[in-house]
């Protein structure tokens, strides 16, 4: 199987202490991969580090063949990278499709003097309210993003992480925060998306992990440990101790 992102001997340190140290990792076109670990074990760094919003000390990032290990955030999203945040990062005063249509607007690459632009042109908002289907939000699309639930809001952000063309999706704990139903909707969610891009996710929630992922790799103080199909990662005994053991 190809690897869409291949990551080579990343490192990252704060004040001597290493965040990534090491990292070699490919994640397979059209596969949904997940990284454990931890608190601490250098999860968000790596996806920083990923999305562009960090620079490494060393090492290398490609994606699609080419170095990226330099590029910034958006030169990335124009690649065919998003990354949603563990803090939902949408504008609650705009209505649910307003949100999406700016995430269209913008894979356009128009100015972002666009908000009104985004309210008026049609192929934009059809193309918003195609997104909204895929996500099981369109019914909600005319409605004020600050009214949405908690589990509603993490649906719109992939939502607009969608809306932006995006290959690869880097998905910083979608289940943060939800409840037994909103999480049980986000996993069936995932599943219809698994296979339609590439996903890489971060994830505490073990449950969701095991029923999602194709692969997992685990990372411990900054180093990958492991990586593994589920029932490979289940019976590894080197992750039972350092990780698995603890939950």
């Amino acid at each position: 199987m190809s690897s869409l992102l291949q990551v080579r001997d990343l490192r990252k340190s704060f004040g001597g202490v290493a965040a990534t140290d090491g990292v070699t990792l490919d994640i397979h076109k059209g596969e949904l991969h997940a990284i454990i670990g931890p608190n601490g074990a250098g999860k968000t760094t790596l996806i920083a580090q990923l999305s562009g919003a960090l620079r490494p000390d060393s090492g290398v990032i490609l994606y699609n063949g080419a170095n990226i290990t330099r590029r910034p955030p958006h030169r990335r999203a124009r690649l065919g990278i998003t990354r949603s945040f563990q803090i939902t990062s949408l504008v609650m005063e705009m209505s649910v499709l307003d949100n999406v249509a700016l995430a269209v607007q913008a894979r356009d690459g128009h100015s972002f003097r666009f908000i009104r632009a985004a309210r008026k042109i049609a192929h934009l908002r059809e193309r918003a309210r195609e997104t909204l289907r895929e996500v099981g939000l369109e019914t909600r699309a005319d409605a004020p993003t600050a009214e949405l639930s908690h589990g509603e809001h993490r649906q719109l952000e992939i939502a607009v992480a969608l809306a932006t063309g995006a290959e690869m999706m880097l998905l910083d704990e979608p289940m943060a925060g939800l409840g037994g139903t909103d999480s049980a909707r986000m996993i069936d969610f995932l599943k219809r998306l698994k296979g339609t891009r590439t996903i890489l996710l971060i994830e505490h929630d073990m449950d969701a992990v095991f029923a999602l992922a194709d692969r997992i790799s685990v990372l411990v103080y900054g180093r990958i440990i492991a990586t593994g199909s589920p029932d490979e990662i289940r019976g590894n005994a080197d992750v039972r101790h350092a990780y698995l053991g603890e939950e």
